[in-house]
């Protein structure tokens, strides 16, 4: 038997998501909740939807949603939702899927107390969940894991990562993101929520949202950070985007606990396709590295009384080699997804954020159906949001060295 799933937020980001989970196969129904009723009649007739849709589990409400006999919930909704949304679907008997980042607020410490929140939540319900972060399954991440699993970078020197997202960004602007948020029911509350922070004098920044840029580096290597120096950047123009932000750019460099360097950088004002990209990083080590695309390899060995210098190999890869293989079956269900018409002998080409998007779904609904946790747990979600706030938090004085809050992760 498979599982029933709660989908809730039905907006351009809920939208790309849905039909993929309706359409795993280990998905038996699908609960639909959203504010807004037009959202979620989107979604019910839907093609790739519909035939998955349990109709008694439709409500605009999130209360009603967490009552349903679901056995997970699917959220993608606004940021400043995400973690209270979350505590209460666990506390519901629910696993439960976030979209990233677990939540954003101009107020660091009250992130890091919902991140821990969550984690407590966790433990105290014995239920899952996992953050829908996207470069963990970009084509990078998963080419190096498994060189890092193979030994394949000797011991890591260096890493850089960034988020480089200008305000206009032709594919995405910020501003069209931002007027998105302040419509409907939802976004008309949003506003007033977010005034009691402006009034308190607080600030959001460029970290407050700093998973893509983190997540990547930090799983690969399977290693904590421990503190950071960082600068910050604030708008001189008096744009009107950035009225509420402290940063706009912060950069970053993180001292790691297994003795490599990590620099970050997190930017919403920067002209767009200048060599910093989204969602991207490079890994250096003492036997291998990665560099946009290209793997670089020394075949310098460990212990040796002495060591002949050979020639560097090196290998560029496209995306498709770079990705781990989907279960057959899932593959072929998602492609049916991206285009109904598809015959067997046609190609799957997974879309999304680099194509991460069908590999979260695959992973949160197989750790469901297994009773196992999740990858991106609750301690990875909040190792990330750490890593930000200690950002930011070094940026407002200068540079100077600041600890990143240690919320616990085990690597096995």
């Amino acid at each position: 038997m498979g599982i029933k799933l709660g989908l809730v937020g039905f907006g351009s980001f809920g939208r790309a998501f849905a039909p993929l989970f309706a359409n795993h196969p280990l998905v038996d129904s699908v609960g639909l909740c959203d504010a807004e009723e037009d959202r979620i009649r989107w979604a019910y007739e839907h093609p790739a939807i519909t035939p998955k849709v349990d109709t008694k589990n439709m409500t605009t409400s999130f209360d009603e949603m967490c009552k349903s006999d679901c056995d997970a919930i699917v959220i993608i909704t606004q940021p400043w939702l995400h973690a209270p949304q979350c505590i209460q679907a666990m506390e519901s008997g629910k696993d439960v899927y976030s979209a990233v980042p677990v939540i954003c607020l101009p107020d660091d410490d009250e992130m890091l107390d919902w991140s821990g929140k969550i984690i407590e939540t966790v433990q105290r319900t014995g239920k899952e969940y996992m953050l829908g972060e996207t470069t963990i399954y970009r084509p990078p991440t998963m080419l190096c894991r498994r060189m890092a699993a193979a030994g394949e970078f000797g011991h890591f020197v260096y890493a850089e990562a960034e988020y480089a997202h200008d305000v206009d960004e032709p594919a995405c602007s910020l501003r069209n993101v931002n007027k998105s948020r302040s419509t409907g029911k939802i976004g008309a509350q949003a506003a007033a929520f977010m005034q009691k922070y402006w009034d308190r004098g607080l600030k959001s920044h460029a970290m407050a949202y700093p998973t893509h840029s983190m997540s990547g580096v930090i799983d690969v290597m399977r290693t904590q950070p421990l503190s950071v120096s960082a600068i910050g950047y604030r708008n001189r123009n008096n744009d009107v985007f950035f009225k509420n932000y402290d940063f706009c750019n912060i950069s970053s460099l993180f001292q790691l606990a297994n003795g490599a360097a990590f620099r970050v950088c997190e930017m919403r004002e920067i002209v767009p396709g200048t060599g910093l990209n989204g969602e991207d990083f490079r890994i250096f080590g003492t036997g291998g590295s990665y560099s946009y695309g290209v793997v670089k390899k020394n075949g310098r060995v460990e212990a040796l009384p002495e060591v002949t210098p050979k020639p560097v190999e090196q290998k560029e890869y496209t995306e498709a080699e770079m990705r781990d293989p989907l279960p057959a079956e899932v593959r072929e269900a998602f492609k049916k997804v991206y285009n109904p018409d598809a015959k067997p002998e046609d190609d799957f080409e997974p879309l999304g954020h680099g194509g991460s998007h069908p590999y979260l779904v695959h992973e949160f609904v197989s750790a469901v159906a297994e009773h196992r946790r999740p990858k991106i747990s609750a301690w990875d979600a909040a190792t990330y949001m750490a890593m930000g706030v200690a950002a930011h938090k070094s940026a407002q004085k200068d540079g100077e060295i600041v600890k990143v809050v240690d919320f616990g992760k085990k690597w096995d």
